[in-house]
């Protein structure tokens, strides 16, 4: 297959069981691949054992380009083209609309995030073993919110999100920094949970699900998805030509968003396309040589974002100003 092909859609999973032997198949001949992982662990060692590899044959492997994680990562991309000046650090909430048929979740990411929230001390030795550099903080630091936290530009409760998307916005900000010698954005990432019932309630839908999934039955109540949406909002912050940290404090504020339809089967496989799509047509935008990147380290010269916004998965501005 990947002998016979340009660019290979690699849709199993949990990739952490299924995935390597498609990366792997896909550098050996040349062919570039295109993922919708959201599993951490995964992502960051197919960089590790990969990267020179797919470099010296020419093939872009470009994981978590579907729902995980292009919103979270082309957004902050997005937020920064659009900012006024130099953006430092953003916070994403992710808002989940049900339709009237309720929620989905697949069988097959359920089972990845089960067998990734169980494997994290592998992911804390791989990191630990990279031993990479640590990437400058410009600004202030961003603070990590409380597990539970309100938000009051969105009045709503948020707890923090729990996928790739912190750990493939990281990698591209370390890719921007050190290749393009970019100032790094600081990141990190929230799900809107509504109220305080909500709050509750979600204490218990860990093992509601948990107990469904191991049922057909539970599996077909669970994947009713008509009607339901996303939206991602980004608040940013950072400093006006001129100005910078060692003036003070951030001086500018932005707020971006991006939404698009239900999330795991409508909006990835919109991202995931656009993302081949553009592999395809935009080469001259790519990075100059091969190797293994995430969305935003491969894309962010391409015309991947006016792509996603002519197909549904919408980028727009909502608001900007000097504090």
């Amino acid at each position: 297959m990947a002998k016979q092909a340009s660019v290979v859609l690699n849709c199993v999973g949990p990739y952490r069981f299924y995935g390597e032997p498609v990366v792997k198949a896909c550098i050996e001949n040349g062919t570039s691949c295109i993922d919708i992982c959201g599993e951490p662990q995964f992502l960051e060692l197919m960089y590790w054992k990969y990267h020179e590899k797919a470099a010296e044959k020419g093939a872009y492997i470009i994981g978590s380009s579907g729902f995980d994680s292009i919103p979270a990562d082309l957004g902050v991309i997005y937020t920064k083209s659009k900012m006024n000046g130099m953006l430092t650090a953003v916070e994403s909430f992710l808002t989940i609309h049900s339709g009237p048929e309720g929620l989905c979740v697949h069988d097959g990411t359920w089972k990845s995030a089960v067998s990734g929230f169980g494997d994290q001390s592998n992911l804390k030795k791989l990191r630990k073993e990279s031993n990479l550099k640590p990437v400058p903080i410009v600004g202030p630091k961003l603070k990590r919110r409380w597990p539970v936290s309100y938000c009051r530009e969105l009045c709503s409760y948020s707890v923090p999100f729990l996928g790739a998307d912190v750990s493939v916005v990281k990698r591209t900000q370390r890719y921007l920094h050190e290749e393009l010698e970019q100032p790094p954005v600081q990141y990190a990432a929230y799900v809107n949970v509504g109220g305080l019932t909500s709050v509750i309630k979600l204490m218990f839908a860990g093992l509601f699900f948990l107990f469904f999934v191991k049922f057909g039955i539970g599996r077909q109540l669970l994947i009713k998805i008509d009607g339901s949406s996303f939206t991602m909002r980004f608040f940013g912050q950072g400093y006006s030509p001129g100005f910078g940290p060692e003036k003070g404090r951030p001086n500018i504020r932005i707020c971006t968003q991006v939404k698009g339809p239900e999330a795991g089967y409508v909006a990835t496989p919109i991202a995931m396309v656009q993302a081949a799509m553009t592999l395809l047509n935009d080469a001259s935008d790519l990075p100059k040589m091969g190797g293994v990147f995430t969305p935003g380290a491969a894309f962010f010269r391409t015309k991947l974002i006016d792509r996603l916004n002519q197909r549904g998965i919408e980028f727009s501005v909502i608001s900007s100003s000097e504090v």
